[in-house]
């Protein structure tokens, strides 16, 4: 009973970060580097400080923080690296749009993202834990090749005016490319997180609740991954001459912006909160928390191409294409059981 609430509750923060690039949308005038910036301090600083301070006060932070120094250090440092997957996954969506782009991102990013840290915890691959987690990952990856194949079968069957109206910029190889990098690199905030484990002991032995301790831990990765993003867009911004755009929006699309830009960062922060919140409810040592991160990035999948269906990204693509899109995200909720089975 525990392991489904836990699995639901990972699902309602995956829902809302497969919905958060919907917010993007209803954008106005600003560039990309400006809107990019202003949705991160709602993602990456604003909401993952309240959840930290769900689990802790601002002096228990503040000494959290002290008695780890190293590990949190870590885990900002992760999240620096987690920042340029973060930069490039934005771009898989441009070319390759939220589906496809989301897909192949987040299939690589739940390989590295689960078997590394299950590497440097101690755990033997080729143990019974081992070989249930590697099964798991390996129908995970199935799914998302399914759904990738989809994908590719869509680009096929559709002509490239509809290609165009569905995603303006797509480009298939070029998408790929940098949605396997954004990959690779956006497993590093799984790293993170393993690496502020003494952070997260530390928060429970302050006081914190089990629901909320991973909280403390998770800003430090989200601020590293705000000064990778920060860094590019200010560079964006010289490069650009967009520095006063903001400054120059009118009163209505200022409100309307901004408004849509926390939307969106409540929507993003919303899968690792829950993240948190549902491995609480998995014993500790078990294959269900290992494998917990691949679980939000199936979910990831699952819910980001439910968006593509909503968002016609998908019309006129053939039924051959929308079956193995079906058959790909029914892989990716069988994989999420498979823990459960042995």
């Amino acid at each position: 009973m525990n392991t489904i609430i836990g699995l639901l509750i990972i699902a309602v923060g995956s829902m809302g970060q497969s919905s958060s690039y919907v917010p993007i949308n209803k954008i106005k005038e600003w560039s990309w580097e400006n809107f990019w910036l202003v949705q991160g301090v709602f993602a990456w600083l604003l909401f993952p400080l309240l959840g930290a301070l769900i689990s802790n006060s601002p002096a228990e932070l503040i000494g959290i923080y002290t008695i780890h120094p190293a590990a949190a250090l870590k885990a900002i440092g992760y999240g620096v690296l987690w920042g340029v997957g973060g930069l490039t996954f934005g771009l898989s969506m441009r070319y390759l749009g939220i589906a496809l782009g989301q897909s192949v991102a987040l299939g690589t990013c739940a390989a590295f993202g689960t078997v590394i840290p299950a590497v440097l915890a101690g755990t033997d691959l080729f143990s019974p834990k081992g070989l249930i987690l590697l099964l798991a990952v390996a129908v995970t990856l199935v799914g998302i090749a399914l759904v990738g194949y989809a994908g590719s079968l869509r680009s096929k069957n559709m002509s490239e005016e509809e290609r165009r109206k569905a995603i303006k910029d797509f480009a298939l190889k070029k998408g790929l490319l940098i949605a396997l990098f954004a990959g690779v690199m956006s497993a590093c905030f799984s790293l993170g997180l393993s690496a502020g484990v003494p952070v997260k002991e530390a928060a429970l032995a302050a006081g914190a609740k089990e629901l909320f301790a991973q909280n403390p831990v998770t800003l430090l990765v989200t601020v590293g991954g705000f000064i990778t993003n920060l860094v590019y867009c200010l560079y964006m911004n010289r490069k650009n001459k967009t520095s006063g755009e903001i400054g120059r929006s009118s009163k209505a699309v200022l409100t309307n912006n901004i408004l849509f830009c926390a939307l969106a960062g409540l929507l993003w922060y919303s899968q690792f909160f829950g993240l948190g919140m549902g491995q609480s409810f998995f014993e500790p040592d078990s294959v269900m928390m290992a494998f917990s991160w691949s679980i939000l990035m199936a979910l990831n999948v699952v819910f980001s191409n439910v968006w593509g269906v909503i968002l016609k990204e998908w019309k006129g693509a053939g039924k051959r294409a929308v079956a193995y899109l079906a058959l790909g995200m029914a892989v990716l909720i069988f994989s999420l059981v498979i823990p459960n089975l042995f």
